[in-house]
């Protein structure tokens, strides 16, 4: 049959509005034409189908068997298109759609978290995909194309001309410790001070690890010798729960884990000097158009910047 030819979503609002109002110039109403334009197009409804769809009695109309099932089929495809249309509505403002992002940790946790909920909070529809993981990875992940921006910082070698760059910030170490550790609570804390002890740092070449060796060489003071090498956030909370090991992190981690609503009786030291890590980018790739949901966030997390 060459019915899905032949046959508009208004052939079907005519017939089921028919089948409600069970007068034909109460559907032509309804669908704001003329009664002379409805009869003509029931006509030719009915003749692509070979039959009557309704019985015309002297004051209502009444559908046939064949209108009934031709009704509970177009009732579904009217469903479905009016689906169809809220959803197509609801991706276009921004209400839903699918978020892919990335971020190191320290943006991660401080700003692209809190965005992400205020979002979702406004906008339950949509769905959110949040990578957390260095920036080589992260960028590597944006060129091909599974993130729509990333939070990351742009090495030596990786050319800032492939992305809209956005200005974020630079981030500050802190130094964590357990509440019990010999120097917790003590104030200008020297960095040869806290050299002696444990520490449990990302490998060699991450940037916090780089902004802690930079820090000591500058001063003239030894490197730290007694290091555990360790990305994992779970690994860092299980020392430091069970040891006096020193962990930087990054301010916006170390708000997070000392707040007392993690209860972990963390603190982190005073120190006399800041250790600042290099700053890190929003970066998004150039020539993409963001879907409306990913440009809310992004306009949060700049926001919250």
């Amino acid at each position: 049959m060459d019915l899905t030819k032949r046959l508009k979503p208004v052939h079907f609002r005519l017939v089921d509005e028919i089948a409600r109002r069970q007068k034909l110039h109460l559907a032509a109403e309804a669908l704001a034409m003329s009664q002379p334009a409805a009869s003509r197009m029931l006509a030719d409804v009915e003749t692509e189908l070979g039959a009557p769809l309704f019985i015309r009695h002297a004051r209502w109309m009444e559908p046939t068997p064949l209108g009934q099932t031709f009704l509970r089929h177009v009732r579904v495809i009217l469903l479905e298109l009016a689906t169809l249309q809220a959803e197509v509505g609801n991706i276009a403002e921004g209400q839903a759609g699918e978020i892919r992002v990335g971020a190191v940790t320290g943006p991660a946790m401080g700003f692209l978290m809190p965005a992400l909920l205020k979002v979702k909070a406004e906008s339950p529809g949509i769905e959110a995909t949040i990578e957390v993981g260095p920036s080589v990875q992260l960028v590597r992940g944006l060129r091909e194309g599974r993130f729509d921006f990333v939070i990351a910082r742009l090495l030596p070698d990786q050319d800032s001309h492939e992305f809209h760059v956005y200005p974020a910030r630079s981030e500050n170490v802190a130094l964590m410790v357990r509440d019990s550790h010999p120097l917790a609570g003590r104030e200008n804390l020297p960095l040869q001070a806290v050299a002696g002890f444990e520490w449990v740092m990302q490998e060699r070449g991450s940037p916090i690890r780089q902004a802690v060796e930079a820090a000591y060489l500058q001063s003239g003071s030894p490197v730290p010798g007694n290091v555990s090498n360790s990305s994992s956030l779970l690994v860092v909370l299980s020392l430091l729960a069970h040891s006096d090991v020193i962990a930087p992190q990054s301010e916006e981690v170390a708000e997070i884990l000392t707040g007392e609503s993690l209860g972990a009786r963390l603190v982190v030291l005073d120190l006399a000097e800041r250790i600042t890590v290099s700053p890190y980018f929003i970066l998004a790739n150039r020539g993409q158009q963001l879907p409306r949901a990913t440009e809310r966030v992004l306009e949060e997390v700049l926001r919250r910047l």
